[in-house]
């Protein structure tokens, strides 16, 4: 809504709290920075996390090759980048644009034994084979691109292919760190895109409700925008080479002691 009102870059560092669960990597309670830049698009997004990380290694370990858990992370050499699908199809041999159904995306994703459910869409499978094969090989700084629509409700479509959105998220020791994407502007889409997840939450039992004024200030305009979200704490974990995310908060959630 800032950018809709004339603001060109915008950003903030936020506490968030979520009701998941503890892992190494994940907190209920954790930090975030968001940043909207008007008249760019996700690959200015992708430069700007690599200047970012580069000139904040830099500054604050004296060097842009940290270790992190045994491995050296070269953070100052530039990000491999890989469309989703040429992901898949490197580690796994499975090509995405070979599949001429859904129903055929599932049977070649079950010759390499994944779990898929006989329902998924094309788009489900390939983020299925992602995060089953593809994810724990990405230990450099890697870019993954051009997510399919099913789970990327907020990214702007690619218009040379519809099924895909201009979205990003960024891997280093096999763990994301960041989601960027060409922001959605056309509030018609937005709209349906908001009504079929607000109506799959409440079939859950969920009390979801679609976001009027957000899409408000879509219909007034908004001008091309990149954004990306970026969860500080696994940032400081890299630079300090902490294992566990609870390294780096203060008052990090604990499982209760016992009587």
């Amino acid at each position: 809504r800032l950018i809709v009102g004339g603001f060109d870059r915008v950003y903030e560092v936020g506490r968030i709290f979520r009701n998941e669960g503890m892992d190494a990597t994940h907190n209920p309670e954790f930090t975030s920075i968001e940043m909207y830049q008007a008249y760019t698009d996700y690959y200015g997004m992708m430069d700007l996390i690599e200047e970012m990380y580069r000139t904040v290694a830099l500054k604050v370990c004296g060097t842009d090759t940290v270790p992190y858990q045994g491995n050296e992370i070269e953070i100052g050499k530039p990000w491999k980048r890989m469309t989703m699908k040429e992901a898949v199809k490197e580690y796994t041999g499975l090509d995405y644009d070979s599949w001429t159904s859904d129903a055929d995306a599932v049977a070649q994703a079950k010759t390499k034994h994944a779990e898929i459910a006989d329902t998924a869409t094309k788009g489900e499978v390939l983020i299925e084979l992602f995060e089953e094969f593809v994810e724990e090989k990405l230990i450099q700084p890697t870019i993954i691109y051009d997510y399919p629509v099913e789970n990327s409700p907020l990214a702007k479509r690619k218009p040379t292919d519809p099924a895909f959105t201009e979205r990003f998220e960024y891997f280093i020791n096999a763990c994301e760190f960041g989601n960027a994407f060409s922001e959605l502007n056309d509030p018609i889409d937005q709209r349906e895109r908001f009504t079929k997840q607000v109506m799959e939450k409440r079939k859950q039992g969920a009390n979801a409700q679609i976001d009027e004024d957000f899409l408000t200030a879509l219909e007034y305009g908004l001008p091309p925008t990149g954004g990306l979200g970026m969860g500080l704490d696994r940032f400081v974990m890299l630079l300090t080479d902490s294992a566990s995310i609870r390294d780096v908060l203060l008052f990090p959630t604990m499982k209760p002691l016992s009587d």
